[in-house]
């Protein structure tokens, strides 16, 4: 198959949007496709290009990629850097060059690669991707109306409010939630902008670092306990990976800096809290209208009280990523598990 990796993109989580494109279009390479890996706001050339006969050089024209840095990119520097000084999300052919693919494999993560945009203006031009649609996408991007499609369908969240950047002077104690709590973006992702906060003082601090990314976020109640993930594929759950940060909680680092955090799969729970987490893992793929692949985060208390977080629809495929090991743990390898992605997601277009 032709084969273009869309990657790169203009948010928080450009670098590691990369690293997943570079993995993927390896494993898909060593099946024998003809994969580009494209940065979709940098695009292919700066000029009006004859594009036949490029796949046959897929490898010479792909992105090259490095590694991901402990710091999210400076989105303005990234900006200046595009030759043409244009505004649009898609660069310079990179229309043009996914309608020539058999599949757009989507290894976007974040703003306008999660949130449905970019599945929508595939659609509009007619062009299949892999992951999930448009509408499912923006629904599960953003934490808030997650968080009130779970409640209204009883899957277990933590309890939590929405807060506007215009509303932020509100008392906490108006709020109705107790220290310690959780702030955080309300439709980012990779942890980028998340605080535990434990004070007053504290909260405010986290307020302040989470409306730099955005002008909503969410803010709950702070659920001490074991953190664990589940993937669903075309509608089955995989085994549940437990994560544990050697330091801190899962945040930008634990989750890309490798030997940071313990990830254990299958994880060490019982069978009971095991189906009982797949369960809630694809049902809420189900309610929040997620076809294909998703990812569900969980947090499982003391009481063995298990809380689910949010919904990721473009699951990271970087070395230290977790669908991969669950993957992993059913006997399914990498490579193997990009081309299963590829026929899930075909299955829209039969």
């Amino acid at each position: 198959m032709k084969i273009v990796v869309l990657a790169g993109g203009l948010s928080t989580e450009r670098d590691v949007s990369f690293v997943t494109g570079n993995m993927v279009s390896k494993a898909l390479r060593a099946k024998g496709h003809q994969v580009i890996l494209l940065d979709v706001f940098m695009g292919y050339s700066n000029k009006k290009e004859n594009l036949d006969g490029i796949f046959d050089r897929a490898e010479e024209v792909s992105v090259k990629v490095n590694g991901i840095p402990e710091t999210a990119p400076d989105i303005q520097k990234v900006k200046s850097m595009r030759e043409d000084k244009s505004d649009a999300f898609f660069g310079p052919n990179v229309i043009e060059l996914c309608q020539m693919a058999d599949i757009v494999f989507m290894a976007l993560h974040g703003e306008n690669g999660e949130n449905g945009k970019v599945q929508a203006a595939l659609d509009l031009f007619g062009v299949k991707y892999t992951g999930t649609g448009y509408l499912s996408s923006a629904i599960a991007m953003n934490k808030s109306i997650t968080k009130q499609f779970f409640v209204a369908n009883d899957i277990p969240t933590p309890c939590g409010i929405t807060l506007r950047k215009a509303d932020r002077a509100l008392d906490f104690e108006k709020t109705g939630l107790t220290l310690p709590c959780v702030v955080k973006p309300c439709s980012g992702g990779s942890s980028i902008g998340v605080s535990i906060a434990d004070t007053k003082e504290s909260y405010e601090k986290a307020l302040e670092e989470a409306f730099r990314y955005e002008e909503e976020v969410v803010i709950e109640d702070y659920i001490r306990g074991r953190e664990f993930s589940v993937g669903v594929v075309d509608g089955k759950a995989l085994p549940v990976i437990e994560i544990a940060p050697i330091e801190g909680f899962y945040d930008f680092v634990n989750k890309y800096k490798a030997g940071s955090t313990i990830e254990t799969c299958p994880a060490e729970l019982s069978e009971d809290i095991t189906k009982k987490m797949q369960y809630y893992a694809v049902k809420a793929a189900e309610v929040l209208g997620l076809d294909t692949y998703s990812r569900m985060d969980f947090l499982l208390d003391e009481n063995d009280d298990i809380f689910c977080l949010e919904a990721n629809t473009l699951p990271g495929m970087t070395p230290t990523s977790l669908v991969p090991q669950e993957a992993a743990a059913m006997g399914i390898n990498f490579e193997d598990l990009c081309e299963q992605l590829i026929s899930v997601s075909m299955k829209k277009y039969q």
